[in-house]
């Protein structure tokens, strides 16, 4: 897989995120949900061996915008986080067969 469609992938997780995001406030509630789901997703993505650094980060910034009660914030990070460990998660399955169609003739 390609750095641009990696990308695209990434982008349009995260876009459809945004779109689906509830315009009313995000509670405690919502954060602690879009939290597990995005540990959820991470950790399926480290037993692929296939963790992102950028993905770390926005669960620590969600971690932190919660600490500080600001659920909005948390609850839109930890969906991007959410979005980019699926991202990491379909790089990691596709890549798996790719080497082969490419090696393999």
């Amino acid at each position: 897989m390609t750095r641009t469609a990696i990308r695209g992938a990434v982008l349009a997780a995260c876009l459809l995120t945004a779109v689906a995001a509830p315009a009313r406030a995000a509670s405690e509630a919502d954060f602690k949900t879009a939290y597990a789901a995005a540990e959820a997703a991470e950790k399926e993505a480290g037993a692929l061996r296939n963790q992102w650094i950028t993905t770390e980060a926005k669960l620590k910034a969600a971690k932190q915008a919660a600490d500080k009660g600001d659920f909005d914030t948390a609850t839109a990070s930890a969906n991007e986080a959410e979005a980019l460990a699926k991202a990491s998660i379909f790089q990691a399955t596709s890549e798996k067969q790719r080497w082969k169609d490419a090696e393999i003739h």
